[in-house]
C-alpha cells in the first residue's frame, strides 16, 4: 500500500518513540488546537473539515493526537471532532490531553484549576472523548507566562491520584521549567513534557536535556512558530531551497533531528496544510543543514 507515493506512511518515516517506555507512537503526530479555529480570536471553523482532517491524519500514519477539552470556539470543540471522526478508536491510537486551564464566560482559558477541580476536568475529557481511561494527561500551568516561579506539587499529586485510580495511563507536564519537572518526578513518573520550542525558540534547552537523560518525551507546542515567537522563514531559506521544501517542513525536520526524545505535533484545520506538514517526514537534514540552522 502506498500513501501519496510513499510505501511507508509519512508519519511513520520519522521513527517511533515509546511514551512512558511502553506506548509506541510515530514521532510526527497531530495537534488538535487549530481544528476549532485558526487563530486565538478567529471565527469557528467548519466542523466537517475538521473531521476530514482527522481522518486523513490517520491515513498518513498519525497515531498520536494532542488535544484539550478547552480547545473550542463556539460550538466547535476539538474533543467532539475527534470522537466523531475516529471513535471507536483503533488499537495503537494514543490521544493526549491537557488539564489545568479554566474557561471564563467568553470561552477563553484565563484561569487555573486548583487540585480539587482537576478531577472534574479529567472527567470532562473522558466523557467528551468517549473513553474509560486517558492515555496521557498533561498538567498545563502558568497560562501564557514563562515557565517557573511556583510549585506544581499539589496539582500534580491530584492527577497522580487519578492515575492510581486507573483514569489516566500516563502523566505529563506543560509549560514548566527544570525545577518544576523535578518536582513532578518526585511525585509520580513523568512520560512527557510539552513546552514552547522550535528552530528559533530554544529557551527550554535545559528541560530538553533533562528529558533526554530520563527518556521523557519532549513535545513542543507552537512547533511552527505560532504564539508570540514566529519563525523567520528567510533564515531557513538556504535549507528549504536545498531540499525543495517549505519553511514548516524544514522546521519540523529540524525538531525531529534535534533530539531522539522529540515528538512533533503540528496542528492545522486545513487538509492542504496537513499534507504539507506530514511530508516533512521524508526530509533528512545533513550536518551542514543543521549547522546553518544553528547560525
Amino acid at each position: 500500500m502506498t500513501t501519496n507515493g510513499y510505501s511507508v506512511s509519512p508519519a511513520a518515516l520519522t521513527g517511533e518513540f515509546r511514551l512512558g517506555g511502553e506506548l509506541p507512537v510515530n514521532r510526527l503526530g497531530f495537534g488538535a488546537m487549530r481544528l476549532p479555529t485558526g487563530t486565538f480570536d478567529g471565527p469557528a471553523r467548519d466542523p466537517e473539515t475538521g473531521v476530514a482532517v482527522l481522518r486523513r491524519a490517520l491515513e498518513l500514519g498519525v497515531n498520536h493526537i494532542d488535544t484539550a477539552w478547552f480547545y473550542r470556539r463556539g460550538g466547535v470543540v476539538a474533543n467532539d471532532l475527534i470522537k466523531t471522526a475516529l471513535a471507536p478508536y483503533g488499537d495503537g491510537l494514543v490521544i493526549a490531553t491537557k488539564v489545568g486551564p479554566l474557561l471564563d464566560s467568553s470561552g477563553v482559558p484565563s484561569g487555573e484549576a486548583g487540585p480539587a477541580q482537576l478531577r472534574g476536568l479529567v472527567e470532562d475529557n473522558l466523557s467528551s472523548l468517549g473513553v474509560d481511561r486517558l492515555d496521557l494527561v498533561y498538567l498545563r500551568v502558568g497560562g501564557m507566562n514563562a515557565p517557573g516561579g511556583f510549585s506544581i506539587s499539589d496539582r500534580f499529586a491530584a492527577l497522580a491520584e487519578l492515575r492510581e485510580e486507573g483514569l489516566i495511563r500516563h502523566l505529563g507536564v506543560s509549560n514548566v521549567d527544570a525545577a518544576q519537572l523535578a518536582e513532578a518526578q518526585r511525585i509520580a513518573p513523568v512520560a512527557a513534557v510539552q513546552n514552547s520550542f522550535h528552530v528559533q525558540d530554544r529557551g527550554d534547552a535545559e528541560v530538553l536535556d533533562r528529558c533526554e537523560e530520563a527518556g521523557i518525551a519532549f513535545v513542543p507546542f507552537f512547533p511552527l512558530g505560532g504564539g508570540r515567537r514566529p519563525i523567520d522563514g528567510a533564515r531557513l531559506a538556504g535549507v528549504t531551497e536545498r531540499h525543495q521544501a517549505t519553511t514548516p517542513q524544514v522546521a519540523l525536520a529540524w525538531l525531529l533531528a534535534s533530539s531522539p526524545v522529540m515528538l512533533a505535533i503540528p496542528g492545522t484545520g486545513s487538509l492542504e496544510h496537513l499534507e504539507e506538514n506530514m511530508a516533512a517526514g521524508r526530509i533528512r537534514l545533513t550536518p551542514d543543514d543543521l549547522a546553518a540552522l544553528d547560525d
